[in-house]
């Protein structure tokens, strides 16, 4: 009788269905307590803390079971980067004469090179620095033009960022560019940004000679000792058709700037297909985060990076683990990106030079800022409507037992992430997942832990939502590297970014 329920109980077991593994909070924890840990300082690209982030991802991926799949055969693609910041300045404003008096940490001025140095230059008020057709005026070309930073209320929408105000200003030929502080961009929030040596992409590196800040004080009191009536200059400002004045001021500098030029990589990996020229499947999320983001004096001065984006690699790492285990029609690749948080950079980077031809690229699914939502928490698309794989997203998220978001309400944030850089190349890249669905639990985020060193691993870190989103990426990635599940159709190519 003994003999005879043995051998019923394992034919029982054997007829029964293989239950999948499935990624559970436990697997990710690890991961994000070693990257988000202060041994990692914040994992600033260029510093100590980049170089055991990206051993630490690479490490773990070969452990998963994935293959180096950079171009040159490597885990590791370099993105050249520049940190730049202010060193130390002279500056002496004229007027009528005389020499202008100002305090001194009401300017902060930096050089596109370690040495700028000229003498009598012309200044100018530009205004919002664009007019209301988004044009400069060709009078701004070899002078330093001060501009408004705060948003106008006129023009294109594409031309109000002061990013893109700058640039076109650059474009015109202006020598230097100065924003002056306002309600929405305070001068504090600027001067910040720019001491504490922010890095940009050398390949995307749009700078004029001379840049820099000044306090929204500092340009009365230029105005106001050269003899100029400062409420009426700004008020014309905000008609649509200013096009800027010639300031009765001439300024010399001597400019002295912390650069540094250093490459920081990407990390790229894969599973090789079955079908070769059937096309790839990739995972993307970025590795950075901010460093060490506090003054000296400040209890803690590490911005860790847990949920940005800590989880976002724990996640990318346990579903490399588990679509390891199978075999698949389509490759599929992992990158971990450098710089997002300067500008999206190793994502561009990728995106100019890929380790796989975009064309092939089937979906990419990008993974930022996963560990917000709880279990159940619906299923939204970052990117929704900008290609023809929503049916197919809902259809795999149904099948694992996941409510839909309909709306198109996170596409606010498809600007803000990696994705944005295959986007603009016509990949149909995406963000899938519980993270961008309450908009509202979203928010309190970024207004609150969000870049600043509270974002750390703590024992009431949400990871039950991002869990879920781990399994449902498992499932993405089975669906669309299967030749049978999803029929490759050519998306519509981009030459923008």
């Amino acid at each position: 009788m003994m003999r005879i329920a043995f051998v019923l109980a394992a034919t029982s077991m054997l007829a029964a269905p293989l239950q999948a593994t499935r990624i559970s909070e436990d697997d990710l924890r690890p991961h994000i307590e070693t990257l988000a840990s202060d041994d990692y300082e914040g994992r600033e690209p260029g510093t100590e803390g980049e170089k055991r982030t990206i051993a630490y991802i690479s490490a773990q991926w070969a452990k998963a079971g994935l293959v180096p799949a950079a171009t040159d055969g490597s885990w590791f693609d370099p993105v050249a980067l520049v940190r730049r910041g202010p060193d130390k300045a002279e500056v002496k404003f004229h007027a009528r004469g005389e020499r202008l008096r100002f305090a001194d940490d009401e300017i902060v001025l930096v050089g596109k090179y370690t040495d700028y140095a000229a003498e009598k230059m012309p200044l100018w008020f530009a205004g919002y620095g664009v007019d209301g057709n988004g044009k400069v005026s060709p009078d701004v070309a070899g002078k330093v033009v001060f501009f408004l930073a705060d948003r106008p209320a006129f023009g294109e929408e594409a031309m109000k960022s002061l990013t893109a105000r700058r640039r076109a200003l650059i474009a015109a030929g202006a020598e230097g560019v100065i924003a002056i502080g306002g309600e929405q961009t305070d001068y504090p929030l600027i001067r910040r940004l720019l001491l504490a040596r922010p890095i940009t992409s050398v390949a995307r590196d749009v700078r004029a000679p001379l840049e820099g800040v000044v306090g929204a004080q500092f340009a009365v009191a230029m105005v106001t000792q050269s003899g100029g009536d400062w409420d009426a200059l700004r008020k014309s400002a905000n008609a649509a058709d200013f096009g800027g004045k010639l300031l009765n001021v001439t300024g010399d500098f001597i400019v002295k700037s912390n650069v540094q030029m250093f490459d920081s990589p990407n990390v790229i990996g894969k599973i090789a297909g079955r079908k070769a020229g059937s096309g790839a499947v990739l995972y993307m999320g970025h590795w950075d985060h901010l460093g060490v983001c506090r003054p000296e004096g400040d209890a803690d001065r590490i911005c860790n990076g847990a949920v940005d984006n800590a989880s976002g690699i724990a996640v990318m790492t346990e579903v490399a683990r588990e679509l390891a285990k199978g075999k698949h029609d389509r490759d599929i690749y992992f990158v971990a990106t450098t710089a997002e948080e300067a500008g999206l950079y190793g994502a561009y980077a990728f995106a100019e030079k890929p380790a796989v031809p975009l064309d092939d690229i089937v979906v990419a699914l990008n993974i930022d800022t996963i560990a917000i939502a709880p279990k159940g928490a619906r299923v939204a698309i970052i990117g929704r409507g900008t290609t023809k794989l929503d049916k197919e997203i809902e259809g795999v998220a149904r099948k694992a037992k996941r409510k839909i978001e309909g709306s198109e309400d996170a596409n606010a944030f498809i600007r803000r992430q990696d994705g944005w850089a295959l986007t603009q190349k016509g990949v149909p890249a995406l963000m899938v997942g519980g993270s961008f669905a309450d908009l509202k639990l979203l928010e309190a985020f970024l207004d609150g832990p969000y870049h600043g060193p509270e974002d750390e691993l703590t024992a009431g870190t949400e990871l039950g939502g991002a869990a879920e989103d781990a399994n449902l990426h498992v499932a993405l990635g089975k669906h669309f590297a299967s030749t049978k599940k999803h029929k490759a159709e050519p998306e519509p190519k981009k030459t923008g970014g």
